[in-house]
């Protein structure tokens, strides 16, 4: 397959390109190398503080309690659909977990399953990105771009129940 050529072709382009220009590849890796590991002793801790954090709201039953609340809001939306709204601004991989729950037990084509995958392309791990991204670099100021990510998230959500609603229901 032609797919099993593609790192090797690209990683021999860049050891020719790096003669070519008379760059010493191995030294430019290492040093990259380092330059990753520091990255990530600087965003690690955020990184585990957020997972540490939805974990605990996953055990503690915190979350679907939280869930169960608002699924009287709408007929519709069942009480997974909440949960994963709640997750998808802290966490991608929480709120994919529930979107594939979701799809187990629901079905693929069920309105909750559709009405998922809707919300999971229309919204964003605002906090997630906040924490990581503007950790990372030091950034202290975070209270507009943090209001304006959850006020787009909730955008997003509103759509995708709308949208689901109208289209699927």
């Amino acid at each position: 397959m032609l797919t099993n050529y593609v790192l090797p072709v690209f990683i021999g382009i860049i050891l020719v390109v790096a003669l070519i220009k008379r760059v010493d590849a191995y030294s430019s890796f290492i040093k990259g190398t380092k330059e990753g590991l520091s990255l990530f002793h600087e965003v690690f801790p955020a990184m585990m503080a957020m997972m540490l954090s939805i974990n605990l709201l996953r055990v503690s039953g915190l979350l679907e309690a939280i869930a169960s609340l608002f699924s009287g809001l709408l007929a519709n939306v069942d009480a997974s659909l909440w949960a994963m709204m709640l997750f998808r601004p802290f966490s991608g991989t929480a709120s994919l977990a529930i979107m594939i729950d979701i799809f187990k037990t629901l079905g693929v084509d069920s309105f909750s399953g559709i009405m998922a995958s809707i919300i999971q392309g229309s919204t964003d791990t605002t906090l997630y990105v906040i924490t990581l991204y503007f950790g990372s670099v030091g950034v202290k100021k975070i209270r507009n771009s943090m209001f304006i990510g959850l006020i787009s998230d909730l955008a997003g959500i509103a759509m995708a129940i709308f949208l689901t609603i109208t289209f699927f229901s």
